[in-house]
């Protein structure tokens, strides 16, 4: 498969889809309290979605494919992802409590009208000041980096330019890369090319033009960047079981630079 240019029509479907993204990430963040279960998330989360006439792009995905067979045992199982402490990404919501202080990455995508959006947040539950000063500093570095990256988005720019741009931030606040896992195209489909790094590498990659749209989602941790998935076959963790922290937009690179799609604005 080969990246896609987009129309402006077709921006504008996926910025509703992102438009219920950034909805359900700020729900989250609204109903996020000591003693709330991953699984009370998820249902909050997937009413909202169909509710606002969009379905989850997440349950019954596979990975190993990129298609959707929600009776395959090895079919993503919810509606997003719930990462805790040191998982990483693709945490699946169960009956487990999320404690004060604890660092929360919620990873949400929605499909509507046959358009995906896909958008990351990391929380710490009872607010920054629940956390450690270390933990609030890996989650903002995080955000950092994903604003710096989006920033780098422009045309005439290369993906390499975006890696770049995250790897910068994330080098000046100590933190570590998460290298196996990284962005991607989205579209009518949540994974297109190309993938996008977190990292420098030689090659500067494709040329960005207007039209392209990427999910950029920048993973930082705070020891080792070693990582390891658990039994589940989902669950990325760091294998120093570190802290990790997730942030992630879909934008449409545009003329006037990129636009943010996974926003409540616009």
């Amino acid at each position: 498969m080969q990246i896609t240019t987009k129309s402006k029509e077709q921006i504008a479907k996926m910025r509703s889809a992102g438009r219920i993204v950034a909805e359900v990430l700020a729900l989250v963040e609204e109903s996020l309290r000591p003693g709330i279960s991953t699984a009370e998330l998820d249902r909050l989360a997937d009413r909202h979605i169909r509710a606002a006439g969009g379905t989850p792009s997440f349950v019954g995905y596979l990975a190993s494919s990129g298609t959707y067979d929600p009776g395959n045992p090895r079919a993503y199982p919810a509606s997003t992802c719930i990462s805790v402490d040191h998982e990483i990404v693709h945490g699946i919501p169960g009956d487990r409590e999320i404690r004060q202080g604890q660092v929360v990455s919620v990873d949400v995508g929605a499909i509507y009208d046959g358009w995906h959006g896909d958008g990351a947040r990391t929380f710490i539950c009872g607010g920054e000041a629940a956390g450690s000063a270390a933990a609030v500093s890996l989650v903002q570095t995080t955000r950092l980096s994903l604003m710096a990256g989006i920033a780098a988005a422009r045309p005439g720019n290369r993906i390499g330019d975006i890696s770049a741009a995250v790897e910068d931030v994330a080098v000046a606040g100590g933190f570590g890369i998460v290298r196996g896992y990284g962005g991607h195209g989205i579209g009518t489909s949540m994974h297109e090319p190309p993938h996008v790094l977190n990292f420098r590498t030689r090659d500067a990659g494709m040329k960005l033009v207007p039209g392209h749209c990427l999910a950029i989602e920048p993973m930082l941790v705070m020891g080792n960047e070693a990582t390891r998935v658990l039994a589940d076959r989902w669950t990325v963790v760091t294998a120093d079981k570190s802290l990790a922290a997730h942030f992630e937009h879909t934008i449409a690179i545009t003329g006037d630079g990129p636009q943010i799609l996974t926003s409540v604005v616009g």
